[in-house]
């Protein structure tokens, strides 16, 4: 193997995944303010702004018709109706982030990750866990966007999601109000996945 190859690697597209709720979003911000160098790439939605939340930055908001046309046109890499809105992974925010040479962060639901694997299976796949589902309601009761009805569809299924575990390559216990340990542990798979005799190939 010629040593100059080896270090100039492919980059890669690492997937974040994890039941509503366990805070998938807290700890990519987190990465954000940490500048952790990675392509985030932001996903599309139907549902509404939430309160702190910024257009362009943590989703792309979108009408239903803009919604649908984007899925008509193929623009999707995976799109899937979640809890009465619909969710959408831009298929050119993923090239543009390979195409610079960056390694790709793409947060999405466990749906959508199982969709993404059948596209794209060199992916590194990382499940984000709760301690436990007793943990998993406060945090949902504490974000008070969901009634109580929203609130027991959510959490029943957080336990059909967690059965999926080993569809996934890693998982991570996601203790509340430790993000930084989260963001520590992905660093180290990270750091794992440069250092593979036989490197991923995550190209689109």
């Amino acid at each position: 193997m010629n040593c100059e190859n080896f270090y100039s690697r492919d980059p890669l597209l690492i997937v974040l995944s994890g039941p509503s709720g366990v805070g998938k979003d807290a700890v990519l911000i987190r990465m954000k303010k940490l500048k952790r160098p990675f392509y985030y790439v932001v996903t599309a939605t139907t549902r509404s702004c939430r309160p702190g939340e910024k257009n362009n930055v943590d989703y792309h908001f979108l009408a239903q018709e803009e919604f649908q046309r984007m899925i008509d046109e193929g623009q999707f890499v995976e799109w899937a109706k979640v809890y009465s809105n619909y969710y959408g992974v831009p298929r050119d925010e993923i090239t543009r982030g390979l195409s610079e040479g960056m390694d790709v962060m793409l947060k999405v639901d466990i749906q959508g990750a199982a969709t993404i694997k059948k596209v794209l299976p060199q992916a590194v796949f990382i499940f984000l866990m709760p301690p436990s589902i007793r943990d998993l309601e406060r945090r949902l009761k504490q974000r008070s966007s969901e009634s109580s009805t929203e609130l027991a569809l959510r959490l029943a299924q957080a336990g059909k999601e967690i059965e999926n575990l080993a569809f996934f390559d890693y998982v991570i216990i996601s203790h509340y109000g430790r993000l930084d340990e989260v963001v520590s542990q992905i660093d180290a798979i990270v750091t794992a996945e440069r250092c593979r005799v036989n490197p991923r190939n995550s190209t689109l």
